[in-house]
């Protein structure tokens, strides 16, 4: 059942939406390959299906226009889930390495196993690429995930409610609202937290990750130069640079932030 249109979830619930996500992966059943696939394949169509109501609803939130909405949003989503699919087998797979010496005659594998639980918690600039990819990657390990999209896109959580509401409720679940909503998210234990956002926050994240000894994966986005030679075509370069950073409002963590180039092209590249 679809939620209503506003998605806050209630803080009471919260504690019960995360044991149930620890019941779904204790009971086994993410680790299989047909769960993997099936639900990557779930989340495919749900995007399909949502795509006009994400085109919209970041016009609401973000005024991003429909062609930036596919080429960053649901095409590059859309692009990791085809990724996975293809890739999964590989992955899963045992892999055969030397044993050493002191262990013979035994042999050895690297078997790659799930954590258990994560916790996707995502920002405001790439609302769905951001909640949604990092989704994948942990469906795709087997692990259960409990998103929580940002605050400060409502109608894009309002969608992304409905698209999450319809996968396999409760091994993939979400939780929407503010900064109560977050905390009481951070005070239940899990295996996992990756949290994409600002240096503020991350702190946040990471004294609530070490009461349970949970590692992180943090992605604060960072200082991304450009560098200029007198070798470069300037004018592909300076159309390039000018798009890298006007994209997406300039709201991207690898948007060009400062130009390095060669003194003798210098009048050249800031005319161009």
């Amino acid at each position: 059942m679809a939620p209503p249109a506003d998605p806050l979830t209630p803080i009471d619930a919260i504690a019960g939406i995360v044991q149930g996500t620890r019941r779904a992966y204790e009971s086994g059943r993410t680790r299989t390959p047909e769960w993997r696939v099936s639900t990557l394949h779930a989340l495919r169509a749900g995007l399909i299906e949502h795509e006009r109501a994400f085109e919209s609803a970041l016009t609401a939130d973000l005024g991003k226009p429909a062609l930036e909405t596919f080429a960053t949003e649901i095409g590059f989503t859309l692009a990791e889930i085809d990724h996975a699919l293809a890739n999964l087998g590989g992955w899963m797979a045992p892999r055969r390495v030397p044993t050493p010496l002191t262990l013979e005659p035994g042999s050895s594998r690297i078997v790659a196993e799930p954590l258990g639980v994560v916790a996707v918690i995502a920002p405001w600039n790439y609302p769905v690429q951001l909640t949604l990819g990092p989704v994948v990657a942990a469906v795709a390990a087997g692990n259960a995930v409990v998103a929580k999209p940002s605050e400060l896109t409502p109608e894009v959580d309002a969608v992304l409610a409905r698209l999450i509401a319809g996968l396999d409720e409760p091994a993939i679940a979400s939780v929407h609202g503010g900064v109560a909503e977050s905390t009481e998210l951070l005070a239940q234990r899990f295996d996992h937290i990756f949290y994409t956002g600002n240096g503020r926050v991350a702190r946040v994240v990471m004294r609530a990750a070490a009461e349970h000894l949970t590692p992180v994966t943090l992605e604060l986005g960072g200082k991304s130069p450009a560098i200029v030679s007198r070798h470069a075509n300037v004018g592909v370069a300076a159309k390039r640079i000018a798009w890298g950073k006007f994209l997406n409002a300039g709201q991207t963590c690898i948007a060009p932030d400062h130009v390095l180039v060669e003194t003798t092209v210098h009048d050249q590249l800031v005319t161009a």
